[in-house]
């Protein structure tokens, strides 16, 4: 896999809105951290449009993205929030500069389908963390910005964290993939789906039925993307929904039943996805995931790149 340059002082990042709409009162802590952080910001044409639920129409959103995959000058690429939307645009948008010259492409949710469309056709890095819309109003610099700040200027990105009951132990290498386990779903059988064959998967979720999540999790056994894994790391599974008659089961009890004929790690509970400690992923890298009774530790490789 191919990384993306760090950022350094001085870099231009840019925002733009490929699904849900969002105000400029919303965007501006984000646009204050980043410009604390030293790094200059573009803002995308249609970043604060409207249409229906969405930013603008399918053309204004897909030619903002579309620029800043091409300026030259931008370092990396955040998506303002999630919602739905990115996957109607997807097929419009020319990947042929970002390339050429690869730059850092930040979001999770419904972002999960830039992240994996990049991964299965060009193969390179992306990076599942804190999107504007999430950067806390106060200013503050919680775990989740200061991990996002640390995995994009090139630090050692390890973490470590408490266990659900429901994990599993033992030791994986792996290249991570993954993201929004809804996405994940709908770009089954599409040239953006992904290969776990030999890798470490990450899902997470928000607002979803229960019954659902079975469904998504019983899609991923039966077209084999459980059984050739080498881990799973399962984070937030947040604000479940269920039926007058109950499911009968948690989302991570739901997880567990559909990997248990396995016997790779799985770690439950991971602080990452629709959670306030949504710490920076990077999607494509090769880390090595350890699951004891004590906890779990995460530590992705850290390649050398030139600039």
């Amino acid at each position: 896999m191919i990384k993306p340059p760090s950022l350094h002082p001085g870099d231009t990042v840019a925002i733009v809105a490929p699904a849900r709409k969002v105000s400029p009162a919303e965007i501006e802590p984000a646009i204050r951290q980043l410009r604390k952080w030293g790094w200059n910001v573009k803002e995308g044409d249609h970043l604060y449009g409207e249409c229906n639920q969405y930013s603008g129409n399918d053309y204004e959103r897909c030619d903002d993205l579309q620029q800043m995959l091409d300026d030259p000058s931008v370092r990396a690429v955040f998506a303002a929030r999630g919602g739905y939307g990115t996957l109607r645009i997807l097929d419009s948008l020319d990947f042929t500069a970002f390339v050429s010259k690869p730059k850092w492409i930040v979001g999770f949710s419904d972002i999960t389908v830039l992240h994996s469309h990049i991964h299965a056709l060009f193969g390179i890095e992306t990076m599942h963390a804190a999107m504007p819309f999430t950067f806390p109003a106060d200013g503050r610099e919680s775990n989740a910005i200061h991990s996002l700040h640390g995995a994009l200027t090139g630090e050692r990105t390890e973490y470590s964290a408490v266990l659900s009951p429901l994990s599993r132990e033992g030791m994986a290498d792996g290249i991570l993939t993954g993201g929004n386990l809804s996405m994940l779903y709908a770009l089954t059988g599409s040239v953006s789906d992904i290969d776990t064959r030999g890798k470490i998967l990450f899902i997470e979720d928000l607002d979803e039925y229960l019954y659902h999540i079975d469904r998504m999790m019983m899609n991923l056994r039966r077209s084999g993307k459980l059984s050739g894994l080498a881990g799973l790391i399962v984070g937030g599974m947040t604000k479940m929904n269920d039926n007058t008659v109950g499911f009968g089961k948690t989302a991570e009890e739901i997880v567990a039943e559909a990997v248990a004929a396995y016997d790779y790690p799985v770690c439950f509970g991971f602080p990452a996805g629709h959670l306030e400690e949504n710490l920076a992923l990077i999607l494509g890298r090769k880390l090595r995931m350890e699951v004891r009774k004590e906890g779990v530790s995460v530590k992705f490789d850290l390649p050398e790149t030139k600039r």
